[in-house]
């Protein structure tokens, strides 16, 4: 035996990796697998219809259910709680349960509740508490009852007024993030007793020919929308009413852009993870598009995201 079993723990499973350390008074079913370099610490139940990456810690007094998939280097805290029958009855069990699965590298607070059925994305932050009742995007910090996305981790908040304000453009009419080619665009002005009017132009603002416009309006909640790259498609952002916060990422580095001016322009280049989020009610999102409507040219799930990036170097 290449792993640690501590003598009050009732194993049935063989299939335990090397260097795995299951602690006292845990139960593990005869079917359930358990990675390489795991730590299940106390009062720890894994059914049978259970899969355990590598690396994984599983902090004290968690169940894991049959149809649970946790990828590996996933943190699991003290009484999180899983559940896999959207309408338990006693007696009554489903012939299949439902699979939820915890990404690679996610983390889920300590007492916070995953319903059934659902995908906490890659580093994903489930915080204490949390009620979880929908997908978690891959890398979003979720908070409350229900949780909500509240942020993204590592990501670096720029604001744009303020470089608007201070001047920060020089000479140029937009400024680099050091993501990629992503610009902040300082658009023209024009005011007097009349009321203001903004413009953007074909190369002077917008660096690219516009074959496409839509608008976002009237989103219900701050939930998360875009979350998506292209392929091939240029996208210009402006915000013409209220505010929402955009999440810049290329797989390396992250910031997260709050657009809340008609003053500012936010242009996405192709190959870079964007998403909208923390809609106010009266936020109005005006989008330009260098090509019509492709579903192919999009990347809709960001494993499938930093793979292409690493394929097309």
């Amino acid at each position: 035996m290449n792993y640690f079993l501590h003598s009050t723990s009732l194993v049935e499973t063989k299939k335990i990796g090397s260097r795995t350390n299951i602690w006292a008074f845990c139960n593990i079913l005869k079917q359930a697998r358990i990675g390489r370099d795991c730590n299940i610490c106390d009062h720890v139940f894994i059914e049978n219809d259970v899969i355990v990456g590598d690396k994984v810690t599983i902090k004290c007094g968690v169940q894991l259910w049959d149809g649970l998939r946790v990828e590996d280097n996933v943190f699991i805290g003290p009484n999180a709680t899983f559940a896999n029958d959207k309408f338990p009855r006693s007696k009554m069990h489903l012939k299949v349960p439902l699979q939820t699965v915890i990404k690679k590298g996610a983390s889920i607070g300590a007492n916070a509740t995953i319903l059934p059925g659902l995908t906490i994305g890659e580093n994903a932050m489930v915080g204490a508490g949390a009620v979880v009742t929908k997908d978690v995007p891959s890398n979003a910090i979720v908070t409350g009852n229900p949780a909500r996305v509240s942020g993204y981790i590592n990501s670096i908040k720029i604001d744009k007024i303020e470089a608007i304000e201070h001047n920060r453009f020089g000479k140029k009419n937009y400024i680099l993030i050091g993501i990629n080619n992503v610009r902040i665009y300082k658009l023209p002005e024009f005011s007097d007793i009349r009321g203001s009017l903004n413009v953007a132009e074909y190369s002077k603002q917008i660096p690219f020919p516009v074959k496409r416009f839509f608008l976002v309006y009237k989103v219900p909640s701050k939930e998360v929308r875009g979350e998506h790259a292209h392929k091939k498609q240029h996208q210009f952002l402006i915000c013409v009413n209220g505010s929402l916060s955009v999440i810049i990422d290329n797989g390396k580095k992250r910031s997260e852009i709050i657009l809340n001016s008609s003053r500012e322009g936010l242009y996405i280049p192709p190959k870079v993870w964007g998403v909208e989020y923390k809609y106010t009610s009266d936020a109005i999102l005006l989008v330009f598009a260098s090509d019509i409507y492709e579903p192919n040219d999009y990347i809709r799930d960001y494993g499938e995201y930093l793979k292409y990036i690493k394929e097309t170097k």
